[in-house]
């Protein structure tokens, strides 16, 4: 099977060239091939999905006997942002927790609206610049906030 092979190879030069052409290889595969490819990878039959769903995990099942699989603190990251995900599915998020750039960020306090822009090196709120939310926070507040919390990104008590 070439994709065991592949694992044998010791040239990492040549372990990409094989990986590139066997994703490539896949976009060019019948319905049919591309479920007999599923078996040998998996060595069970394939879902009655769609054909991108095949290719996709796929590529993801070629690389990963290529290349390895991920490391328990990436899988134990990724479970985190899909939970935190869940439970607030319109919250921008980027793989550091940061809002992505570009995201207003609007909180009302003692009757006053306070906007903040997330930048790519911090966050911009009336005219300066702040390296983290909770410096934005005890600006507006005059006392120390953990700044998440203060604009809504963080429930009380909850945990990264």
């Amino acid at each position: 099977m070439k994709a065991q092979r592949m694992q044998q190879v010791n040239d990492p030069a040549d372990t990409r060239e094989g990986v590139i052409s066997e994703l490539a290889a896949l976009k060019t595969m019948t319905r049919d091939d591309l479920r007999s490819r599923w078996k040998a990878l998996f060595g069970a039959e394939a879902p009655p999905v769609q054909r991108t769903y095949l290719e996709r995990r796929l590529a993801y099942r070629i690389q990963e006997l290529a290349y390895g699989f991920l490391p328990d603190s990436t899988k134990a990251r990724l479970d985190a942002v899909a939970a935190q995900l869940e439970r607030n599915p319109n919250r921008p998020l980027r793989g550091d927790d940061r809002p992505l750039i570009g995201t207003r960020l609007i909180r009302e306090w003692q009757g006053v609206m306070h906007e903040v822009s997330v930048i790519a090196d911090g966050y911009e709120y009336q005219g300066g610049r702040y390296k983290s939310l909770s410096s934005v926070a005890r600006r507006i507040t005059g006392t120390r906030w953990n700044g998440p919390l203060f604009f809504g990104l963080r429930r009380s008590g909850a945990g990264q």
